[in-house]
């Protein structure tokens, strides 16, 4: 199998309050083959964020919805520290709520953490250790 992720799939309670947060209040870019009961979201690493209602991602996925955190966290790279400063903000204004005010980390970075409405946790990164080439993370061989 090659190694890599094309769609992320969140589960949401409530789809239009999703859609809502991530094209409004973040300002993200809704793809046209949205319909229905189905959103997707245009992420310039070539990688798209879908959106779907919870109880038919449980369903499709033959997994029981617990109703709490999975166990996986979501994460965006940035090239500053201000920058994380400015999306933990723009997130939280949006209608996320805080989870980790950004500070400096044990790895020598800077982050902190939001969830989105639905619970979802965030974090966002200044690593500098990482290269970002265009948004893309670049990672050494």
């Amino acid at each position: 199998m090659e190694p890599r992720i094309n769609i992320i799939t969140l589960g949401a309670k409530d789809l239009d309050r999703a859609i809502r947060y991530y094209r409004d209040g973040l300002g993200w870019p809704l793809s046209s083959i949205s319909a229905g009961d189905f959103a997707i979201f245009k992420i310039n690493t070539g990688t798209a964020l879908a959106i779907y209602p919870r109880h038919l991602l449980t369903k499709d996925a033959c997994v029981e919805d617990l109703g709490g955190y999975g166990g996986v966290t979501l994460a965006q790279n940035v090239l500053t520290r201000e920058e994380v400063d400015r999306a933990l903000s723009q997130a939280v204004s949006a209608g996320g709520r805080l989870l980790k005010a950004a500070g400096e980390t044990e790895w020598g970075g800077y982050s902190g953490y939001f969830a989105d409405p639905d619970g979802h946790p965030w974090e966002v990164a200044y690593n500098p250790f990482f290269e970002l080439l265009q948004g893309r993370l670049a990672l050494p061989d």
